[in-house]
């Protein structure tokens, strides 16, 4: 027996049903899926970007760190500058000082005379020639005649040698010069400076490490004395 018209309607109003139901049911899964997926990605690209971020800061903070460093160094190096340039200029000072007082004991007198007469014999041991000539202050003229002939005579009982000294009677040592001689070979190809000038010089640059430890004390931070 067939169905009524109005059972066929029932029928299909009940398959309708169903299939709305299960459409809709897969649209919640399908949203549920999706919200799912959106939810993950957007972790995803949270989580990112976070990390963007704080590799940025970390990144800034180095940068700021390295700045702080270079400045805090820059800031040591030229207080080490101004203390090295005051110890400088004050050695400086000294030694300045110390060649103003050179000429307090020049003159016709025993110190000075024994002082002289080392010079020249000095000078001569250091040439090691046969004719030689003095330059010396004109108001040394006369003390270095006087004690020539002692440096001649100290000369060949060092070396053996002869010699032959002469006193250069034109030429002088200039107005600056305190004390000492200049001892010239060979026309002037050859010269050795033997003023007080020259010799503090030399004691100021060999005794350096010697006078910043007395005057400063000791740089725990140089590894050499030169």
């Amino acid at each position: 027996m067939g169905l009524t018209d109005k059972e066929a309607d029932a029928q299909i109003k009940r398959m309708l049903d169903i299939i709305d139901k299960e459409g809709d049911e897969r649209v919640e899964e399908v949203n549920a899926n999706a919200e799912e997926l959106f939810d993950i990605e957007k972790g995803k690209l949270v989580e990112m970007q976070r990390q963007k971020i704080t590799e940025y800061y970390e990144k800034k903070k180095k940068h700021m760190e390295l700045q702080r460093k270079i400045k805090q160094s820059h800031l040591i190096n030229q207080g080490r500058l101004k203390t090295l340039k005051a110890m400088e200029e004050y050695v400086l000072q000294l030694t300045e000082t110390a060649r103003c007082r050179l000429g307090d004991r020049t003159g016709d007198n025993e110190q000075y005379r024994s002082l002289l007469k080392g010079l020249i014999s000095q000078a001569l041991c250091q040439l090691l020639e046969l004719v030689v000539v003095i330059v010396c202050r004109r108001e040394d003229l006369d003390l270095v005649r006087r004690i020539l002939p002692e440096c001649e005579a100290e000369y060949k009982q060092f070396t053996g040698r002869e010699i032959s000294v002469t006193i250069d009677t034109e030429n002088f040592l200039g107005t600056g010069v305190s004390g000492g001689v200049e001892a010239i070979a060979r026309e002037g190809r050859l010269r050795v400076i033997n003023t007080l000038e020259s010799r503090l010089e030399q004691v100021q640059k060999q005794m350096a490490p010697e006078m910043r430890c007395i005057l400063f004390g000791v740089n725990p931070n140089r590894k050499f004395n030169d």
